[in-house]
C-alpha cells in the first residue's frame, strides 16, 4: 500500500472547439462575406490543476457531476488523451474498462477480438488460448462468440469488454460507469469479479455517478466540478450513510 500506483501531477486538460465549423461549401462561401460566419476557435478546459495519488491496492472514486472531469481525467490516465500541462505516471499492467466494446473491430468476429485485444497487452495467443474458455463463459455469449462483432447489440459488445478486460490480469483497473452492464444477473457477476480482483490486490479507479458503488468499491473519493478538485475523503463515512438510509 506505501507504493504508488498512479500519480497525477498538476494536470491540465483543453479541448479546442470550433464554433462556426465550416463543413459545407456554402459556409465557407458565406464565411469569405460575413465575417461572423467564419470559424472561430475556443478552448475548452476539462481539467484544471488536478493532482492525486492511488496507492498500488488501493480503490479511489471520482465522482462529479455530467461534465465535471471525471471521464477525461481516466482517458488521460489510460493514454488516450495526452494531457495539455502536467504529468502523470503509472506503474503495473493498466486495464481501461472505458465505453466497453468501443475498441472492437466490426467485421472481426468475437474471438478473434479477444485475441486482437490481449495482443495489445502483450498477451501471446497461447497465453490468451489459455483464458479464452472463462473469457466465453464470463461473457455468456454462446455461438455468436463465433460471429462478426457487427452483429453484436451494444449490451453484447460491453459484455464481451468486460469478460476480456477482467481476465487480463490488471493490475490497475481503470472503470467508467461499467457496473451497469447487462440483466440484474450478470450485473451482480461483474460485482462479484470486481470484488475478487480487489481481494487479489487489484487498484481501482472508479468513475461512477452511485454513492453505493463507490462506498462499496472504494477507499477514497474524489468529488470534481467543472475540471477541479472540489472534495475529497475517506468513504467510510459514505458507507455508513448509506446503510443508514437503507435502514
Amino acid at each position: 500500500m506505501s507504493e504508488a500506483a498512479v500519480i497525477v501531477e498538476h494536470v491540465t486538460k483543453d479541448f479546442v472547439l470550433q464554433h462556426n465549423a465550416q463543413d459545407s461549401l456554402k459556409k465557407r462561401v458565406i464565411g469569405l462575406v460575413h465575417k461572423r460566419w467564419r470559424p472561430r476557435p475556443h478552448v475548452f478546459r476539462a481539467l484544471d490543476d488536478v493532482s492525486l495519488t492511488v496507492r498500488r491496492g488501493e480503490a479511489l472514486g471520482l465522482m462529479g457531476h455530467n461534465g465535471s472531469g471525471k471521464s477525461t481525467l481516466l482517458s488521460l490516465i489510460a493514454g488516450i488523451y495526452p494531457v495539455s500541462a502536467g504529468r502523470i505516471k503509472t506503474w503495473g499492467r493498466l486495464v481501461p474498462m472505458i465505453a466497453l466494446g468501443v475498441g472492437f473491430h466490426p467485421e472481426l468476429t468475437g474471438s478473434e477480438n479477444v485475441y486482437l485485444n490481449a495482443s495489445l497487452f502483450g498477451f501471446k495467443n497461447p497465453q490468451t488460448a489459455r483464458l479464452f474458455a472463462d473469457i466465453c463463459d464470463f461473457a455468456e455469449l454462446g455461438e455468436f462468440i463465433h460471429e462478426p462483432v457487427k452483429t453484436y447489440s451494444s449490451g453484447m459488445q460491453a459484455r464481451l469488454g468486460f469478460a476480456v478486460a477482467v481476465h487480463l490480469s490488471p493490475e490497475i483497473l481503470l472503470a467508467d460507469e461499467i457496473l451497469s452492464v447487462g440483466d440484474e444477473a450478470f450485473k451482480e457477476k461483474c460485482v462479484s469479479r470486481i470484488a475478487d480482483l480487489r481481494r487479489s490486490g487489484l487498484t481501482l479507479i472508479l468513475v461512477s455517478h452511485s454513492k453505493e458503488q463507490v462506498a462499496q468499491f472504494c477507499d477514497r473519493y474524489i468529488r470534481l466540478e467543472h475540471g477541479r478538485v472540489v472534495e475529497e475523503g475517506q468513504t467510510k463515512g459514505m458507507r455508513k450513510a448509506t446503510k443508514s438510509s437503507v435502514g
